[in-house]
């Protein structure tokens, strides 16, 4: 018997919009009847198997709520999703080296304001992005466009990550 399916284990029909509040819910939920402490009485096997469905379950939950992983895993669930070695999208590209060299200029003068205003803004393209892998991940004919979206989704939110970096250092 595989693994059951992330969305399954959560009582969700797989799909790309999920009601984040709700798997949060069933996540706690779910976290704390296989809790690992719950099980400290018992036989070594019930540990091991109840520390297994904890770290599969915390595992699952962090893909589901992560939009690019969510993405990544509902296509791997309709086949495998090549390792990208060379970036098929030069549109997107130049788009990065633009957002690099803003990040720089930001973090090189320090604009704390600017941050935010990069960070709005980087909020948008990734509203946008999820609409678009929404409306298309689905649809065997539209693989190659979900998976660039895809793509574009796991730079972007990597970009966020380095843009609240760069906040917490100028904020100190």
């Amino acid at each position: 018997m595989g693994t059951p399916c992330h969305f399954a284990l959560f009582d969700l029909q797989p799909g790309f919009n999920l009601d984040l509040d709700l798997l949060a819910t069933r996540y706690r939920e779910l976290a704390r009847s296989v809790h690992p402490d719950r099980f400290a009485d018992a036989p070594e096997g019930e540990q091991r198997v109840a520390l297994e469905r904890s770290a599969s379950l915390n595992d699952a939950y962090q893909t589901l709520k992560s939009a690019p992983k969510r993405a990544r895993y509902l296509l791997a669930l309709k086949g495998e999703v090549p390792l990208e070695v060379t970036v098929q999208d030069p549109e997107f590209l130049m788009q990065q080296m633009q957002w690099r060299e803003e990040l720089e200029d930001l973090q090189d003068e320090a604009d704390l304001a600017g941050v935010a205003v990069f960070k709005r803004r980087l909020k948008v393209a990734q509203g946008e992005l999820n609409q678009s892998f929404a409306a298309c991940w689905d649809d065997v004919a539209q693989r190659d466009q979900a998976e660039r979206l895809m793509r574009r989704m796991q730079f972007l939110d990597k970009l966020s990550y380095e843009v609240r970096q760069l906040e917490e250092r100028l904020d100190d």
